[in-house]
């Protein structure tokens, strides 16, 4: 496996573990209840044919993660023992079965076999098994036929504060940039069991820099929350993200598509925010917009009992602040993107249309880099999970005036670089 396909498996591992490695202790009882439970269901697992996940193989990721002293690189998998073989489905059989799927949806699986090996349309010497088939059929969505059966909803609210954070999008106002109307868009973040929210900013665009960056603020704020509740959108799909969020130890779960019975409580946040908040707005810019919205929940929003909580959603979040994690220090650095590069013979690497000069030992290797869209200058170079500390930027012109000797030690030359007049060779005086 390549280093970003290593990285998803890692992503997809904590978020199976979180509820054991988040910092709330569990008696013996509720920990095998909850080994059980994720025993149990199905998942979409990465790069893999498998849906269901054995105890033993919950219990080791946990286990892993622990020894690895919380860091997300120690769920990376290992290499495969059959790398290299062919697997029980070639492609062009898969296609074929989806396409005979799709002639008899209604057909069995041992009918399905029969028909495949009846036209010739399995690879010859490599049965089909029909644990094979259906595991095949039921990940595209051709087992179940039908219509499903009513599902039990139930209102639910989480024990602490930072436990889960609902987060979120919204259609904002129109407001004047550079002598233009622009269209506005909110991202916010609401704690599940105080109703506080710990940042909301309105944006000119719902790209992915924007959420990240509502989103770094209301961890300075607040602290870490344990679950990150989120819609479907790009934004909220980033890889980016999902590794944001791993790395700081907070489980990013996605609401079902076209579900939205999950996400209660922010959709009646923006409800009253339009109604008490925006109805009012007598503002023009952006700034305007913000610095109100700020007053309003400072003022208004978080010292007024809420009508579910019977509480202030500032009191009931301060009420348990002996659970809330605090923010680590280098916290920007854990929003850094990451591109991977191989360092040429001349030591440069290309970056965002930029140059830069690796060290001399990173001569044609594949290196990460990492780095802010916003900082061009802070450019740190990894190899093998090693730090090679910030690349430089290439300045052509004194690279022109560098000699190196066989042991590549550096000497630049005062030479002023000034007209020879044509002359193969200077003077004494003028050398």
């Amino acid at each position: 496996m390549d280093e970003e396909t290593r990285r998803q498996v890692a992503i997809f591992r904590f978020g199976v573990i979180h509820d054991f490695v988040g910092g709330v202790r569990l008696d013996h009882g509720e920990r095998e209840r909850l080994v059980k439970q994720k025993a149990g269901r199905k998942y979409e697992i990465p790069f893999s044919p498998k849906t269901r996940l054995s105890r033993s193989t919950i219990l080791r990721w946990v286990s892993l993660y622990q020894q690895g002293g919380g860091r997300l690189q120690s769920l990376y998998p290992g290499g495969r023992s059959d790398e290299g073989k062919s697997r029980a489905m070639d492609e062009e059989t898969a296609c074929a079965l989806i396409g005979l799927r799709k002639e008899l949806p209604r057909a069995t699986v041992s009918f399905l076999i029969h028909q495949m090996e009846k036209r010739g349309l399995a690879t010859p010497g490599a049965p089909l098994s029909p644990t094979t088939v259906w595991r095949f059929l039921n990940r595209q969505g051709l087992m179940h036929l039908g219509e499903r059966s009513p599902e039990d909803r139930r209102k639910f609210e989480a024990e602490l504060p930072n436990d889960i954070w609902q987060s979120d999008s919204m259609h904002g106002p129109m407001v004047e940039e550079s002598g233009k109307r622009r269209k506005t868009y909110l991202f916010a973040f609401l704690d599940d069991q105080s109703r506080l929210v710990p940042h909301a900013e309105f944006y000119l665009g719902e790209a992915l820099d924007s959420y990240l960056d509502a989103f770094r603020k209301a961890l300075l704020r607040r602290g870490l929350p344990r679950k990150l509740y989120v819609d479907n959108g790009a934004a909220f799909r980033s890889k980016h993200l999902e590794h944001i969020a791993a790395c700081l130890g907070v489980a990013l779960i996605h609401s079902r598509p076209y579900c939205p019975q999950g996400k209660g409580k922010i959709e009646r946040f923006f409800r009253t925010l339009r109604d008490q908040f925006l109805s009012g707005f007598g503002g023009k810019t952006l700034e305007d917009l913000n610095l109100a919205l700020d007053c309003w929940l400072r003022d208004i929003y978080h010292i007024r009992p809420h009508s579910s909580t019977g509480q202030s959603p500032l009191k009931r979040f301060c009420d348990h602040m002996e659970c809330i994690r605090t923010a680590p220090k280098e916290l920007d650095d854990f929003f850094r993107n990451s591109a991977r590069r191989r360092v040429a013979k001349d030591r440069t690497v290309s970056l965002n249309g930029r140059l830069y000069e690796a060290p001399v030992a990173l001569i044609g290797k594949q290196v990460l880099l990492l780095y802010h869209s916003k900082e061009p200058q802070r450019v740190e170079v990894l190899s093998n999970q090693k730090s090679y500390g910030l690349l430089t930027l290439v300045d052509l012109h004194v690279n022109c005036r560098v000699r190196r000797d066989k042991g590549s030690r550096i000497e630049i030359s005062s030479s002023s670089g000034k007209y020879q007049g044509g002359r193969l060779w200077a003077g004494e005086d003028e050398q």
